[in-house]
């Protein structure tokens, strides 16, 4: 199991919220700055692609909102899918070791059973445990929207930043006490340069990532789909299907 996990270590759903808006002027809202953007990657792959838009998405005006909005629902799409990515991909390495799907002395939830792979422990969760994971996430996500007016919030399609998340904390009534990044304040406070760096950072780390965990996906349902992953022994498979979530739960057209 260790060699699988230093394997898949070294391999390589964002709400819409309608606003009645004008049209975005913020940073990066033209087609142009995405094209600066796109070539100051100094990256071999990046300096060789340049700006890539092969469905032409940046000519995009989604909704009737304009152009300057749709590209900052694009960008927020992609800054937020990415970090989804991350989080999916540490999260079912993760769940490959035995200190996650191995015994445990507190059960997780009822019904756990150990030695599954992360796909059977999600179809193994009560389907009352899938919705509270559903519900919790579905209430940060309209928080992150706008939702419960957050001080000083602009939505990224009128003019707010791609992938800005409000501070949380000290919300409903001060029960939460942490925010979602940097929870307990270790890290310093960043310039605008370094921060233009970062965010550049996560976005190829998240791209990077939705790929990643795609990979283990389809390597995991169809084996030999990806030969390197298909060459790891004991490279947990799953006969379900995971676009289905509540397959073992209910279905609609049964």
């Amino acid at each position: 199991m260790q060699k699988i996990i230093a394997a898949l270590a070294l391999s390589g759903a964002a709400a819409y919220v309608a606003p009645v808006a004008p049209k975005a002027t913020t940073a990066l809202n033209s087609k142009a700055e995405l094209e600066a953007l796109a070539m100051s990657n100094t990256d071999a792959l990046g300096q060789s692609m340049g700006f890539w838009d092969p469905l032409g998405l940046a000519d995009g005006d989604f909704w009737g909102l304009g152009n300057e909005a749709t590209i900052g629902y694009l960008r927020h799409a992609e800054i937020k899918h990415g970090r989804v990515a991350m989080a999916a991909f540490l999260g079912f390495i993760a769940g490959c070791t035995p200190l996650v799907s191995g015994e445990h002395k507190f059960l997780p939830y009822r019904g756990y059973v150990a030695g599954c792979t992360p796909q059977e422990q999600w179809a193994n969760i009560p389907m009352i445990g899938k919705l509270q994971i559903l519900t919790a996430v579905g209430m940060l996500e309209s928080y992150g929207e706008g939702a419960g007016d957050p001080a000083g919030y602009t939505h990224y399609m009128k003019g707010g930043k791609p992938g800005y998340y409000p501070p949380i904390k000290g919300r409903v009534g001060g029960q939460i006490q942490f925010n979602l990044y940097d929870p307990f304040n270790w890290f310093p406070e960043q310039g605008a340069e370094s921060k233009a760096r970062g965010l550049k950072s996560e976005i190829l780390n998240g791209r990077a990532a939705m790929i990643g965990i795609m990979g283990f996906c389809s390597e995991a349902k169809v084996p030999g789909s990806v030969p390197f992953l298909h060459g790891i022994e004991g490279f947990p498979h799953y006969d379900g299907n995971v676009m289905i979530p509540f397959s073992g739960d209910f279905s609609i057209f049964s």
